[in-house]
């Protein structure tokens, strides 16, 4: 669904109600194969409305999507229900009505368009946390191994490295001979 900032200026008395299921599996695809294994139907529900000049697009997503493990790589489903809200301006002047922390979007209100896709595809993507396991190793601390290899927890590399004193640090330890190894 996509509007320009003109389109958009019939919804100033009443807002546009947007109900409806977005196909977004091949968009993800393509733009972020490695990211995103799949997406089920994204559900939204929310308003566009226009005040001053202004276009804001407030929703609430709905969508479950594939993502892979972090540790493994194995899929993982994500389930994914939040809002967000956008607000398009014509005019870099009226950036000053909004706080800081607001997303606010600058286009040209003659070429650029409202892409409500790319604003879905864009927030979905950011609701990727960055450590994502599956059941298994979030039940069962599960790291990566194979021959002769094996991922450890951070916990378990210092303890394994508490003790070990550099070799090339040791011939050092002999030069100062009364030092106490406490200081």
């Amino acid at each position: 669904m996509k509007w320009s900032l003109q389109e958009a200026k019939q919804y100033a008395d009443q807002p546009l109600h947007i109900t409806k299921t977005f196909q977004l599996d091949s968009v993800f695809s393509a733009r972020f194969p490695q990211q995103v294994l799949g997406a089920q139907p994204v559900k939204v529900d929310g308003y566009l409305t226009y005040d001053r000049g202004d276009a804001t697009i407030s929703v609430n997503v709905k969508t479950t999507i594939t993502v892979p493990s972090s540790r493994s790589l194995a899929p993982v489903e994500l389930p994914l229900d939040f809002d967000f809200t956008e607000t398009y301006i014509g005019d870099e002047a009226h950036r000053d009505r909004y706080d800081a922390d607001e997303v606010v979007f600058t286009v040209d209100p003659d070429e650029s368009s409202i892409d409500l896709d790319n604003a879905l595809v864009e927030n979905i993507f950011e609701q990727i946390p960055s450590r994502v396991l599956t059941d298994e190793e979030k039940k069962n601390n599960v790291m990566p191994h194979g021959k002769g290899w094996a991922v450890i927890s951070d916990e378990e590399h210092q303890k394994r490295n508490a003790k070990q004193v550099d070799p090339r640090l040791a011939k050092l330890k002999k030069l100062f001979p009364d030092q106490d190894e406490k200081h």
